[in-house]
């Protein structure tokens, strides 16, 4: 667990940060801007928890945030690094995990007979936002993933996480007794 001394560093005022192997790069570099996405993403995720939701999400959230920051961390370290370095990566079990979740809560709401618009409850709009910005995640991580090495699980499960925030989602209303907002085409 890294030891945090000191909140200001001054390291980063000409627009550059310290990539997890100590590599100095541009604050709007693409890796940057995944994590950042991720870290944005988590920060939706305390919000939703903060404002209140069903037992079931409260229990399996604050796993998800802990996941997110492993998932940081796989990005902030560039793939030759990670051999050298002792850090939490997303693995095969972490995106299973999801689809078992996803698969729980599908059953629990039942099939989609229309499309639905975000919204709702309260609990079920945050996470709704969250989901875009899980999507937008993992749009940047493909963009990487062109460009250089990313974790082999990191796109997967942010594919995973955006469908189960969107069942997460739809899961909050049934519980909160809210009606799923449908689109009228």
């Amino acid at each position: 667990m890294p030891r945090i001394t000191k909140i200001y560093t001054k390291r980063g005022d000409a627009g550059e940060t310290s990539l997890g192997g100590g590599q100095r790069t541009p604050k709007d570099s693409l890796r940057v801007q995944v994590y950042g996405t991720v870290d944005e993403l988590n920060a939706h995720l305390g919000v939703a928890l903060a404002g209140g939701l069903s037992e079931r999400l409260t229990q399996v959230l604050p796993q998800i945030q802990n996941l997110l920051f492993n998932l940081g961390s796989d990005l902030c370290f560039l793939e030759e690094d990670k051999a050298k370095y002792a850090m939490p990566q997303i693995e095969a079990a972490h995106v299973e995990e999801l689809e078992t979740l996803i698969d729980e809560l599908s059953d629990a709401v039942g099939p989609l007979r229309n499309f639905i618009l975000p919204g709702g409850s309260m609990g079920a709009a945050h996470l709704h936002v969250a989901r875009t910005v899980c999507r937008r995640a993992e749009r940047e991580a493909t963009a990487l993933a062109r460009q250089e090495g990313v974790g082999p699980h990191v796109i997967p499960y942010l594919n995973r996480l955006s469908d189960a925030l969107f069942v997460m989602a739809r899961y909050e209303n049934r519980v909160q007794g809210v009606e799923e907002p449908l689109w009228k085409a």
